[in-house]
C-alpha cells in the first residue's frame, strides 16, 4: 500500500510544528511536509511537486487567504482546514473539505478528522478495481450531482465573511477586475473571473449579457429593443452602463427568459 503524503500549510511555525508533531505521533506512517505559510511558496510548491493525498490548510496565510492558493494551485488533494476563526465564520468551507480544526488544535478532533477522511478513503478505493483520485472522492462525497456555488467568501478590512449568491443581482468586470452588485446595490470584488464564474452559476438563474456582464434573472426589469437586432437589459438595482445583449445572444436570452 503506498505511503499516505501530507502537506502542512501554516504561516504560524509554532503551531506548524506542533501539528506536524502531532500528525508523527499520531501517523507515523505518513510522510509529511511542512511549507511555509505563504499562498506564493505554496503554489509554486504545488506546481513542482506531486500533489498530496491531504492537506491541512491554515485560512489565513501570510501574503492572502486559503482560497487564492486553492484559486490558483488547484489541489487534488483532500483538505483539512485549520483555523483560529469561529464555527459562524468557517462554515462556507465544509462544503469543499472534508473538515475544519479550529486553533489550538484538539488532539482528539485531529484524530477524529484523520479517522474520517482515511474512512472516505478506503470506502471509495475498495469499491472499483482502478484507482480513483482523492478529488474524485471528494466530489463523488459532496457533489453527487452538478452542485452550483452558493456563496462566495469576501475578504474584508478586518475579517472574512459570506456573500450568498442568492443575494447578488449580477456580476461586472472592469479593468480586469471582477465585482458583485446585491440586490442592496452593495459592490464586492470577487476572487474569479468571468469565465470562471459562469463554470459555477446556475444557469437557469445567471444568463451571461456580454463579455462584462453576467445577469441574475431576478434582476431584470425589462428588455428593451435596440439597434441592429441588439436588446438592452434593464436591471434592478441600475448598471452605471447599458448592457447590451449582442444580435446573437437574443434567441439564447428569449429561451433563458423561457419566452
Amino acid at each position: 500500500m503506498n505511503k499516505i503524503t501530507a502537506v502542512i500549510i501554516e504561516d504560524e511555525i509554532p503551531a506548524a510544528r506542533r501539528l506536524n508533531n502531532t500528525l508523527n505521533e499520531l501517523r507515523p506512517e505518513w510522510q509529511i511536509t511542512v511549507l511555509p505559510g505563504s499562498v506564493k511558496k505554496s503554489v509554486e510548491w504545488f506546481a513542482e511537486n506531486p500533489h498530496p493525498d491531504l492537506v491541512f490548510l491554515d485560512i489565513q496565510l501570510t501574503d492572502g487567504i486559503s482560497f487564492t492558493f486553492i484559486e490558483q494551485a488547484q489541489p487534488e488533494s483532500t483538505i483539512i482546514f485549520t483555523t483560529a476563526y469561529d464555527e459562524y465564520a468557517i462554515r462556507a468551507f465544509t462544503v469543499n473539505s472534508i473538515d475544519y480544526l479550529l486553533k489550538p488544535i484538539d488532539n482528539i478532533r485531529l484524530e477524529e478528522a484523520i479517522v474520517k477522511f482515511e474512512h472516505l478513503t478506503t470506502k471509495y478505493l475498495n469499491q472499483g478495481q482502478k484507482p480513483i483520485d482523492l478529488m474524485e472522492i471528494l466530489q463523488n462525497i459532496t457533489q453527487p450531482g452538478k452542485k452550483y456555488r452558493t456563496r462566495f467568501l469576501i475578504s474584508g478590512d478586518d475579517k472574512l465573511f459570506t456573500l450568498q449568491v442568492e443575494d447578488i443581482a449580477y456580476f461586472y468586470s472592469e479593468n480586469k477586475v471582477t465585482f458583485a452588485v446585491t440586490k442592496q446595490n452593495r459592490e464586492f470584488i470577487i476572487d474569479l473571473s468571468i469565465d470562471k464564474l459562469m463554470e459555477q452559476l446556475d444557469p437557469d438563474v445567471f444568463f451571461r449579457s456580454n463579455r462584462q456582464t453576467v445577469v441574475s434573472i431576478n434582476a431584470i426589469v425589462k428588455v428593451e429593443s435596440y439597434f441592429l437586432g441588439k436588446a438592452i437589459l434593464h436591471v434592478k438595482p441600475p448598471f452605471k452602463d447599458k448592457i447590451i445583449v449582442s444580435r446573437d445572444k437574443i434567441a439564447p436570452l428569449k429561451l433563458w427568459l423561457n419566452y
